[in-house]
């Protein structure tokens, strides 16, 4: 749906528009405050006003951007967000560094997050410590690791299952995952998931720039953890024959074999995956003092998929599955392992994604804390950075917005009247999250200790960090016997920069890190906030109607809530926006982009700009002459710097590495399309 007077505003050239009702006569008509300074600014040093945005809005919005954005070495891109991400890996160093405030009482999870911050940062400690506690792990708990031991290595001690349980509870699911997570066909209630891990898209990863590069990490990281050299080539073919004989299985399965997923229980669990999964469940549970019971649900993705590995392993030796399953294990902990690990590891990724330094060790570590125990940073972040009032300003926000999909719903000449009613119903139930949960609020403390009360860090860094882990996998587990509630966070923390909509509860998450220039902020005009935030807002209220939304009713329930007809109507339209998005190509890697694999995130980009933009207007319509233009941007009318700002949020420069991996996994449209696609040319 897009109306003609939508059209005009888009389309009328930005940078002519200069009738005499847009001139400014007087500073009364400017908004001078600090912010409004500021938003100009970044705005004037973003747009190319030598294009004309009606042939090529991206490249208005974002050339003079992309064309000074430095790529900084330790980083494959460069965006709006990705620049919040690193502002925030120093605010976290200095908020885990510095002393309590009088703000924030005195907590024991706060004095572990800085104790493990400490741990991290304390090279020379992990120097002198060197690999002793995770290579008496591997040998006492994981049973070795044979390229290290050469011909010595005993392969009847070889135990796939003990190893496999093992390496779970270090939260390393090397083919498949398990987590607890909510039962689809009833979200009220918990369930465990059995998925395939992303092994695959890794080994692909890893192939990328050649097998060169991966042989040449795995022989440098085994040489500098032993003398005995006489195996590590023919262990390196064996363990690379592996990985292929994975690949050409995955790619030879049918697509619908991979979407397929079986609902059953832990009792009859053994007829849908042939291994003995039932039993590993089992034990996998009661490492977290967790009684799992033959009526358990179990939800298994890809069951084919998990079969066809299982064969494969079968046909594998004791000792290429071993060195594989303890090399993956390693790969994950190299970077918490002495520098001479860590720059091995960081010479293949300068390969892979086109970087050439590491990060700070401070900005490492207090993204690695955050990570480990998010709430309690999240806690810190809160107290100190943000404002109370941006939950208020963005719950208005949202419901401005949420009125206009409904708006838009009613509209819609595709839908019937049945699935309208249900659709505006949804709509109305879905539950808004922002900025952080409310028991972070306030000096109670209870809460936030009582979650990480297992969490007893000292200044050793790896026993820190395996015991992290475990922490981790156990607090997962455990959930399969918390009842749900409605109040918790799940699948993003306060201090992520990103946005989601969880089908599952019906509810859409904006957490307090992406509540920030340019996308939001309390003191902003906001034509601004809307073209930033509240385009991210229309996006996640969409995604509940969309390819995957329509399959969840307004409880979070899986059932299809759409009529037939409503159904084969939407299936007609999203074939137009497959073969639209085909017809791209991003021409930094002359690649064509997926339709298909984008889809989702396509659609709810084309009803996120509606809504943010019609939301805008009609607050407008309330609040005559409160929006002030910005100094040195005058000539732009007030609706134009809407679109100005929202084009400014999807500015990216990356590398051609970054470029080709995004093509390669992202559900995303490229930067470019997601933002000038729901232009009228």
């Amino acid at each position: 749906m897009q109306t003609h007077s939508e059209a005009n505003t888009l389309c009328t050239p930005l940078h002519r528009r200069q009738s005499s009702r847009f001139l400014v006569e007087n500073t009364s008509d400017l908004c001078l405050t600090p912010y409004c300074i500021k938003a100009a600014n970044y705005l004037i040093e973003s747009i190319d006003e030598t294009i004309d945005p009606c042939e090529n809005f991206y490249e208005f919005a974002c050339g003079k951007y992309i064309k000074n954005a430095i790529i900084s070495s330790e980083s494959s891109e460069q965006s709006p967000t990705t620049q919040i991400a690193k502002n925030l890996g120093h605010t976290f160093a200095d908020l885990l560094s510095s002393s309590p405030s009088n703000r924030t009482k005195k907590s024991k999870a706060i004095t572990n997050a800085r104790r493990l911050y400490s741990s991290c940062i304390d090279e020379d400690t992990i120097e002198t410590e060197d690999v002793d506690v995770i290579m008496s792990m591997i040998n006492k708990e994981l049973g070795g690791w044979p390229v290290l031991q050469g011909s010595a290595w005993n392969e009847s001690t070889f135990d796939f299952d003990r190893l496999m349980l093992k390496l779970s509870q270090y939260n390393n699911y090397i083919f498949y995952t398990v987590n607890t997570g909510v039962d689809e066909t009833n979200s009220s209630i918990r369930s465990i998931h059995i998925r395939p891990s992303k092994l695959i898209l890794d080994i692909l990863n890893h192939y990328s720039k050649g097998i060169e590069a991966y042989q040449y990490f795995f022989k440098n990281f085994t040489l500098a953890l032993t003398d005995d050299s006489s195996t590590i080539d023919d262990d390196l073919i064996a363990l690379i024959g592996f990985e292929m004989d994975l690949v050409k299985y995955i790619v030879s399965l049918d697509k619908l074999d991979l979407h397929e997923t079986v609902h059953t229980t832990v009792g009859n669990l053994s007829n849908t995956i042939s291994f003995d999964s039932s039993n590993y469940i089992r034990r996998l549970y009661l490492f977290a003092n967790v009684s799992v019971i033959d009526a358990d649900i179990v939800i298994v993705d890809a069951p084919k998929f998990l079969h066809g590995i299982s064969s494969i392993i079968d046909r594998k030796s004791p000792r290429t599955m071993q060195n594989y399953m303890i090399w993956r294990f390693m790969m994950n902990r190299a970077w918490y392992m002495p520098k001479r690990f860590r720059n091995i590891l960081k010479q293949f990724q300068d390969v892979v994604y086109g970087t050439s330094t590491a990060e700070s060790r401070t900005i490492t570590c207090a993204n690695y804390v955050n990570t480990m125990m998010s709430l309690t940073v999240s806690k810190l972040y809160i107290d100190e950075h943000f404002h109370k009032d941006a939950r208020k300003e963005t719950t208005k926000m949202i419901n401005n917005i949420r009125k206009i999909f409904i708006t838009m719903v009613n509209q819609s000449t595709w839908m019937d009247s049945t699935s309208k009613i249900i659709a505006i119903k949804k709509a109305q139930a879905i539950t808004a999250k922002l900025g952080y949960p409310d028991y972070l609020e306030g000096d109670d403390m209870t809460k936030l200790d009582k979650i990480y009360a297992e969490y007893n860090f000292n200044l050793s860094y790896m026993p820190n960090v395996l015991s992290a882990i475990q922490l981790h996998t156990k607090a997962n587990l455990q959930m399969l016997r918390y009842p749900i509630d409605s109040k918790e966070w799940t699948g993003i923390l306060p201090t992520n920069v990103n946005a989601m909509h969880r089908l599952l509860a019906n509810e859409i998450l904006f957490p307090a890190a992406i509540l920030q220039t340019p996308l939001f902020d309390k003191d902003a005009p906001k034509y601004l906030n809307y073209g930033g935030i509240g385009f991210f807002m229309g996006h996640e209220i969409a995604h509940g109607f969309g390819d995957e939304g329509k399959q969840y009713d307004l409880n979070g329930n899986k059932v299809l809530w759409w009529s037939k007809a409503t159904d084969n109507a939407f299936d007609t339209r999203k074939k137009c926006f497959i073969e639209q998005y085909n017809n791209y190509n991003l021409t930094q890697v002359n690649r064509q982009v997926d339709g298909e694999q984008t889809l989702d995130e396509n659609i709810a980009d084309d009803a996120a700009l509606r809504q943010a933009f019609f939301a805008y207007q009609q607050w407008a319509k309330t609040h005559k002459n409160v929006d002030k233009k910005l100094p040195g941007l005058t000539k732009y009318s007030i609706e134009q710097m809407f679109f100005m700002n929202f084009g400014h949020t999807w500015c990216t420069k990356m590398t051609n590495e970054a470029a080709h991996l995004y093509m390669d996994r992202d559900v995303h449209s490229p930067e470019q399309f997601s933002s000038s696609d729901h232009f009228p040319h």
